[in-house]
């Protein structure tokens, strides 16, 4: 769309019923600020400028709502005196002249594109103020559109309405669009006559109306504008993003067994043909390419896993993780910002951080790099073939040449050239009879122990 457009996101609440220290708006969705959800969806749009109408936490708020190709500028709200206000807070950025005007709220964060597209469509069309609704069969507390031939007359608030009015199920979102040329003379002209002296965005619809200006609504699913004011407002918005997610995957090819139990992250990528097993948790930063196998209870960010590559059960892949192609990291592991590459196996019981392990190598359980020296982090090399003994323990820096064996139980210090053997523990002894001298020795003192708590002793 060629119109130009800004956005005005009222994000300046002070998170009272969220019983919270910090902003509302700042709380996550699937690992990302609400505000930022909000912000995706406008510039999804064709929008590259937005205002942000700030109050508690206005710098954080500022930093949440950067999106990429949308110049952002906050507006400080210092006074609440109803959603007209707030909105003219931003007065600067709306007089500079816009084809289109969009209003949201930093609170509704499953909404998408598309009513925001559509409002658009319809500024173009000739309206002069679009309102988004839902519909809903419980409209109890929700302001009402009513609608003539194909026209908004008026959102009537429920303590206004008839009992006729309270039977319409078409609720007003919050969210509008104002043709950009008329917006700021309609929001100066709201005034406060009501009973708690506020100025309400909802007034343009009259106000436009009375002008001879054309007022639509047009409408969005319920639970894409659904607003968050409390924890467990939060908790249900949080499921219902998570469940549509899942549904996208699904059908765009992804095995998921129990899909209500596997938790996304906003930005998590997975190819066609993978497949999720159960309890599985996404951070931030994660791919999955076609093909990879997730074992179930396995908790994944900042990763990266190659088709055919498999994980868990119980793996932990921490942020730096790469598997390449038809590696494995088995139950019970951890990997942090290590290569693992095509073939290599990560069986069990085994911590691998700051490393390189080559192709086809293999880790036995219990394998520990020891990359952390107290100050900085150092990093180990294994080479491709690799085979690392159980119990083993990696002193970085470190480098195991290719095809090189480390015995289990090993303590590796110093490089190991490819195709040695290194043995790095100390030599076994086996004194005889000692375990039962040992064992005699522990009774007796027991014995004397319990004699000397007696009475009498």
């Amino acid at each position: 769309m060629s119109r130009s457009c800004l956005a005005v996101i009222l994000a300046a609440g002070d998170s009272t019923r969220m019983k919270s220290s910090m902003s509302k708006v700042l709380h996550p969705i699937a690992g990302r600020p609400m505000i930022a959800h909000v912000m995706a969806a406008v510039a999804s749009t064709g929008v590259t400028e937005a205002a942000l109408v700030v109050g508690r936490d206005a710098d954080g708020v500022a930093r949440a709502g950067a999106v990429e190709g949308v110049s952002v500028e906050a507006f400080l709200q210092t006074e609440r005196r109803g959603t007209g206000h707030a909105v003219l807070a931003a007065k600067d950025a709306i007089a500079r002249g816009y084809d289109d005007i969009l209003v949201a709220y930093g609170d509704v964060p499953l909404v998408t594109s598309a009513p925001f597209a559509e409002a658009r469509e319809r500024l173009a069309a000739g309206a002069d103020v679009v309102v988004i609704g839902f519909h809903t069969d419980k409209p109890t507390g929700y302001g009402r559109l009513l609608v003539e031939n194909g026209e908004l007359t008026a959102i009537r608030e429920e303590k206004d309405a008839t009992e006729e009015e309270r039977k319409v199920t078409w609720c007003n979102s919050g969210l509008m669009a104002i043709d950009g040329r008329k917006a700021l003379s309609l929001l100066e002209s709201i005034a406060n006559h009501n009973a708690k002296g506020e100025y309400y965005l909802t007034d343009v619809v009259e106000i436009a109306r009375a002008r001879g200006g054309k007022v639509v609504a047009v409408d969005a699913p319920e639970t894409e504008v659904a607003g968050c004011n409390n924890r467990a407002e939060l908790a249900v918005l949080e499921r219902l993003w998570q469940e549509r997610r899942r549904h996208e995957l699904m059908v765009s090819g992804v095995s998921m067994i129990a899909p209500e139990t596997v938790f996304l992250s906003y930005d998590t990528q997975i190819g066609q043909d993978a497949l999720i097993e159960p309890n599985v948790v996404f951070g931030p930063g994660v791919t999955i390419d076609s093909g990879a196998v997730i074992h179930a209870f396995s908790h994944i960010e900042g990763a990266h896993v190659s088709g055919g590559a498999t994980v868990g059960p119980f793996a932990r892949l921490r942020p730096g993780a790469d598997l390449a192609t038809s590696s494995k990291v088995g139950n019970f592991c951890e990997v942090k910002n290590a290569r693992i590459d095509e073939g290599a196996k990560v069986n069990h019981l085994t911590y691998i951080g700051d490393a390189f392990v080559g192709a086809h190598a293999n880790i036995g359980a219990g394998t520990i790099t020891c990359n952390y020296d107290g100050v900085n982090k150092h990093e180990t090399r294994i080479g491709a073939n690799a085979f690392i003994g159980s119990n083993s323990s990696l002193v970085a820096p470190v480098a195991i040449g290719d095809g090189a064996y480390v015995a289990s139980g090993s303590v590796i210090t110093e490089n190991v050239p490819s195709d040695a053997l290194a043995l790095g523990r100390a030599r076994q002894e086996v004194k005889p009879e000692r375990a039962k001298i040992l064992r005699e020795r522990a009774l007796a003192f027991k014995a004397a122990k319990k004699a000397r708590k007696e009475p009498g002793h």
